[in-house]
């Protein structure tokens, strides 16, 4: 699911493209914002889709078989077990997931050769030869295989990367949070009543989430000149233009939340922004965001404006 380092990072995008943008209506950002977070969640159910249609192919693949012009006896009666996959079984009678699938349009149709690409790379992996004669027929046992296609096969072919991201245009950020949502799933389902197994939530809490980047969005492009000039202030013997636009944006969402989220502790927001520009931004980004924040810091606290409560305090 998504943490609130994700989260930061989606609104750092968001800020970036507003920045970049002659469009300054804030409200359409804002909205663009929640897409990226909802797009993360429709990337999820595309992918346990994909599962499901690789699981159904072996009944078309079956049929193939069966009518070549001259069968083998292994034609005629192939094994078809992964169609009955336990796991698949009970996320196809899942509600949440049916509803989901539904509400996306979610549909492999438009591109069959990915599912047919998957299934025959799938035949040529010795785990699927073994899953094939094991006897072993537990939800857990089960789970295994469809791990194998989600980690051995999804996640490593190019073609099926490049789908991805012609789709989601942040794929390569959100891939990491679409392993541990499609991981939670798996330690999710594990009763035989298809509607008592859950699917990944999205965040934590999202209507504590939803409201948090909302407004750390709309509160770092209010409050964008009087932040800037905080910064400023702590880089005169800097010229503006070296200052990285990413490295601007970030000290800005840092000031944001030192000043308005009373609950986040002051360590906490120094920290995260301190590890996103280590992804995001320029090799020595961090230790010069970490050296300008910690001066700000000072001041802020001097004035008072720094007011922290409850679990974490100030420091």
């Amino acid at each position: 699911m998504l943490n609130r380092r994700h989260l930061r990072v989606k609104v750092l995008q968001t800020l970036y493209a507003y920045q970049l943008s002659e469009d300054k209506q804030v409200g359409k950002f804002e909205k663009a914002l929640l897409k990226s977070v909802d797009q993360v969640y429709e990337m999820y159910i595309w992918t346990l889709n994909l599962l499901d249609e690789v699981s159904d192919y072996v009944r078309i693949d079956a049929e193939e078989r069966a009518n070549k012009y001259l069968p083998s006896a292994a034609d005629l009666s192939p094994n078809t077990r992964l169609l009955n996959n336990t796991f698949i079984d009970l996320l196809r009678h899942n509600d949440q997931y049916l509803a989901e699938v539904k509400k996306y349009k979610v549909s492999w149709s438009f591109d069959p050769e990915i599912v047919r690409t998957v299934f025959l790379q799938l035949k040529d992996k010795e785990e699927y030869r073994a899953y094939l004669t094991q006897e072993d027929r537990s939800i857990a046992g089960e789970k295994e295989i469809i791990k194998v296609i989600f980690k051995k096969i999804i996640l490593k072919n190019p073609a099926i990367e490049q789908v991805f991201e012609e789709r989601f245009i942040n794929w390569p950020v959100d891939k990491e949070v679409l392993q541990a949502m499609i991981a939670k799933t798996f330690k999710n389902f594990t009763g035989e009543n298809p509607n008592q197994n859950q699917l990944a939530e999205l965040t934590p809490n999202w209507t504590e989430d939803r409201q948090f980047i909302t407004d750390l969005l709309v509160n770092s492009i209010r409050y964008a000149e009087e932040y800037q000039q905080l910064i400023s202030a702590k880089t005169k013997n800097w010229e503006s233009d070296r200052i990285a636009l990413l490295d601007n944006l970030l000290m800005r969402m840092a000031i944001c939340e030192l000043i308005n989220f009373p609950t986040i502790p002051v360590k906490v927001t120094i920290n995260e922004y301190i590890e996103i520009s280590k992804v995001f931004s320029t090799a020595k980004s961090n230790t010069f965001i970490n050296g300008i924040l910690d001066k700000i810091l000072g001041e802020l606290q001097t004035v008072g404006r720094i007011r922290k409560h409850g679990r974490g305090l100030v420091q």
